[in-house]
């Protein structure tokens, strides 16, 4: 018989799968009935589909004291008039946050802008969006995809950073290749974000889910802090946040946690009350069958609260849950 641990693995690697597959996103956007239920159910990770749903909720969590960073979803576009209506998205979200004058970050993925077609196309929509965000003193936030991405990813950051400072990257600590790529980044000037890393990948290429990789994520969380960057820590993982805390690395100053909007906000709202700053990342648009998949089997408990919310008729609203 399997322990619960083993079963929670297996969930996640099919459901990783799954939200890849993209025969079965067809059929659930084409189905109103399972459209309807899914969408319910990604309420509790996603503010909604449009940008107006991301901002409103972005202002009650500034209002509650959070930091805020915004994404639009999108990944993996190959078509160039798409990538061109992502960036003009993107740049009407650094606009409106602008007019609002919020302190807050726009995250996206390369592969949303671009890079799926041409990487200097990613790099020419990156520094317009930079250029643009830099008017409004935002930072914008670059995501990690896939690992068969993450060299393109870095070249295109690192010209942009060069020229920008207010462009941040990703790095997922279960790659093994991460702590060179964060040495090699030692002259960018932008925040680094630490993530687990959510992507399917082979043992290969990445660390499985471990002790052994909670400990490589504390390293690569001390190496920047170290080496002088502002660092994201990006985690709902207790354990990795006590031990984080242990080691003073959240007091170091730069140090800021991030936590994914409707996932855990009992410890967000715990851990800003004992004044660590937390910053809460909110994502809006139509492309959230993917980004529930990811949320479930980063997580499988959430499956449960996610069966909870389709059969609830009532509208779900996670900021409630921040205090």
């Amino acid at each position: 018989m399997h322990d619960n641990k083993e079963w929670e693995q297996q969930a996640a690697d099919a459901l990783k799968s799954v939200a890849r597959r993209m025969e079965i996103k067809a059929y659930v956007e084409q189905s109103p009935l399972l459209y309807g239920l899914l969408k319910k159910a990604a309420l509790q990770y996603v503010t909604g589909e449009s940008r107006i749903d991301g901002l409103e909720a972005g202002q009650r969590l500034t209002a509650k004291g959070y930091a805020i960073s915004l994404e639009y979803i999108g990944e993996n576009t190959v078509n160039a008039e798409e990538c061109e209506a992502a960036v003009l998205e993107i740049t009407a979200l650094i606009d409106d946050l602008g007019k609002q004058g919020e302190s807050a970050r726009v995250s996206f993925d390369l592969s949303h802008i671009g890079l799926m077609l041409d990487t200097g196309l990613a790099y020419t929509n990156l520094i317009k969006l930079a250029a643009r965000a830099l008017e409004t003193e935002l930072e914008l936030f670059i995501s990690m995809e896939e690992s068969a991405k993450t060299e393109q990813i870095l070249e295109v950051y690192k010209r942009a950073a060069s020229r920008y400072p207010n462009i941040g990257i990703t790095l997922q600590a279960h790659l093994h290749r991460t702590p060179d790529d964060l040495a090699a980044l030692s002259a960018s000037p932008g925040r680094i974000r630490i993530v687990k890393g959510a992507y399917q990948e082979s043992d290969e290429v990445a660390i499985p889910r471990s002790e052994s990789l909670n400990e490589g994520y504390l390293q690569l969380v001390g190496q920047a802090l170290g080496d002088g960057h502002r660092v994201s820590v990006a985690t709902h993982d207790e354990r990795i946040i006590r031990e984080a805390i242990q080691r003073g690395l959240l007091t170091v100053h730069g140090a800021k946690l991030e936590m994914l909007y409707g996932i855990r906000p009992e410890l967000g709202s715990k851990l800003k009350s004992a004044g660590y700053p937390v910053q809460i990342y909110l994502t809006y648009g139509h492309e959230w069958y993917l980004y529930l998949c990811h949320r479930i089997a980063e997580y499988p408990p959430n499956l449960y609260r996610a069966v909870a919310n389709m059969a609830d008729s009532q509208r779900v609203d996670p900021v409630e849950a921040y205090e």
